[in-house]
């Protein structure tokens, strides 16, 4: 079947989502940081999601906090910077739960490392039971490792959580295009792509171990721009509002 056919405006496409919002999105206009209008923002769009018998997981980014390259740059150890920006993630968990339990919303946050007082610790049974419950779940500290990025924690969950898409909500770039269409206003964007285009293109989907994982387990993904009017409801409704990256078939 094709997107259309599958997928109608309106009435919730998917059973059960992975979105992945990375830090920089939670800055809001500010240059750093958690915006708090931003998040609420987030946590609103989330509750109709919910409402909408859609269950829902999220694994949050640290960018807007930390970022383990650029202090691997200033001569930092990259593992250390890594496990420093796993702490950042936690933060932004935390504080979008806030957000969502304003809302109504029971919602729990799991970390891939341990810090029992503020999160649980992982377990895909446990996380999956949550989402079964009608409950958000929010996936913080990425994989629990150094060198991994947060998309490839996001491709993962979502993997071991048999999500039905991993949503990638950007910060004000409502697709996949050629170049970055932030400083070239002749981008060209793409409604649709395969895993292999977008490897070999080396387009900025997510990084590549994140890609091919996604492709490994025939995981759709969509991204789009979290800053549109209503963009995580309108993609989980189905309306093609920013890059569909599926299998060639």
């Amino acid at each position: 079947m094709s997107w259309g056919q599958t997928y109608r405006m309106g009435k919730p496409g998917y059973k059960r989502v992975l979105i992945k919002i990375s830090g920089e999105a939670l800055m809001g206009g500010s240059e750093y940081g958690i915006d708090s209008s931003t998040v609420a923002n987030i946590a609103e769009q989330l509750k109709h999601v919910v409402d909408s018998g859609v269950q829902v997981a999220v694994v949050v980014g640290g960018g807007n906090i930390w970022r383990g390259e650029a202090a691997q740059g200033r001569g930092m150890d990259r593992a250390t910077a890594d496990y420093a920006g796993m702490l950042a993630t936690i933060i932004n968990a935390l504080a979008l739960q806030d957000a969502l339990e304003k809302e109504g919303v029971v919602t729990r946050s799991q970390s891939a490392i341990t810090v029992q007082a503020v999160a649980e610790p992982y377990t895909r049974r446990r996380a999956i039971r949550h989402l079964e419950k009608g409950r958000v779940v929010i996936f913080a500290a990425g994989t629990g490792n150094p060198f991994m990025t947060t998309d490839t924690a996001a491709a993962l969950r979502a993997v071991e959580i048999n999500a039905d898409v991993l949503l990638m909500a950007k910060n004000r770039v409502d697709g996949v295009y050629d170049s970055d269409p932030l400083t070239n206003a002749g981008a060209k964007k793409y409604d649709q792509l395969t895993y292999l285009e977008a490897l070999q293109m080396r387009l900025e989907v997510m990084d590549s171990t994140a890609l091919s994982l996604c492709m490994d387990n025939h995981l759709p993904i969509m991204v789009f721009d979290l800053q549109a009017s209503n963009s995580i409801a309108r993609v989980i409704a189905g309306d093609l509002v920013g890059t569909l990256v599926h299998d060639s078939e």
